[in-house]
């Protein structure tokens, strides 16, 4: 699996929640047999005027929809951004089987940041790794931070 070609359609999906005043969070879900996206996305918090429109949960949702199952196993997923405690839940929920992120979140991140998720009990554990193109996901978070609050 070509992790950067996929990380690299996460973040095109960053730079369009940055196009629609989103936070710039993108994200991909790719079957790991097939190495087909089932679904992409990204931020519409602001657009739907919901607080759990993270691209993780949107991406989940329409993958779910897509396979027709409830458990998206011997699939990937790859996000922008450190997944939050309520994406992380989700996607223990769903038997995610790896997710791939970019720039680590200092604030909120649950998988290796601030509260690492997976180590409580009854949680399905994916395997995680972080960092992936960390440089251009960072940058683009900072420069949509530093926009707001330049407002």
């Amino acid at each position: 699996m070509n992790i950067n070609f996929f990380m690299d359609k996460a973040i095109e999906q960053a730079n369009k929640a940055l196009l629609v005043n989103e936070i710039p969070v993108g994200a991909v879900l790719v079957d790991n047999n097939s190495h087909q996206i089932i679904s992409s996305g990204h931020n519409l918090i602001n657009s739907l005027n919901n607080a759990t429109s993270h691209a993780e949960i949107m991406v989940i949702n329409k993958g779910c929809k897509k396979k027709k199952k409830k458990y998206l196993k011997d699939m990937s997923l790859f996000v922008t951004l450190e997944p939050c405690a309520m994406c992380a839940a989700a996607i223990s929920e769903v038997h995610i089987k790896r997710i791939y992120f970019g720039a680590y979140d200092e604030k909120k991140g649950s998988l290796e940041s601030i509260m690492r998720i997976y180590n409580k009990k009854h949680y399905f554990v994916p395997e995680i790794y972080g960092g992936i193109r960390e440089d251009k996901c960072s940058l683009m978070l900072n420069f949509f931070f530093k926009a707001q609050r330049n407002k």
